[in-house]
């Protein structure tokens, strides 16, 4: 069984705009917080404040360690323009494990 240190995520994070998630994207790797970003865009379709919203938006597909997620959370809340950002965490229970070691070598948090 893996140790919650050795577990790799994935994170979907939605943003408005695809200088946003660009932007978002480099600061979450600089931290070392994730290996690697894929950014795409997607159509959304949502109920917000009693409306359906239909927009494009752009979708951040974040690789890290799971013990890096709540300061993944904390970093996108911090410079994310939504007022409720889409951040939700993905469990890899199988990957290639050379590419697993490399998100793990990259993306370990500096401070533990």
């Amino acid at each position: 069984m893996q140790s919650l240190s050795d577990k790799i995520v994935i994170v979907f994070v939605t943003c408005g705009s695809a200088e946003d998630a660009s932007k978002l994207s480099e600061i979450l790797v600089q931290a070392h917080l994730a290996a690697c970003v894929n950014i795409s865009s997607v159509r959304s379709v949502f109920e917000w404040r009693g409306k359906i919203e239909n927009q494009d938006e752009w979708l951040m597909i974040i690789k890290a360690p799971k013990v890096n997620f709540a300061q993944i959370e904390e970093t996108v809340k911090k410079h994310h323009s939504y007022s409720l950002p889409e951040i939700i965490s993905v469990d890899i229970d199988d990957s290639s494990a050379d590419y697993a070691k490399w998100i793990l070598e990259i993306a370990k948090m500096k401070n533990m």
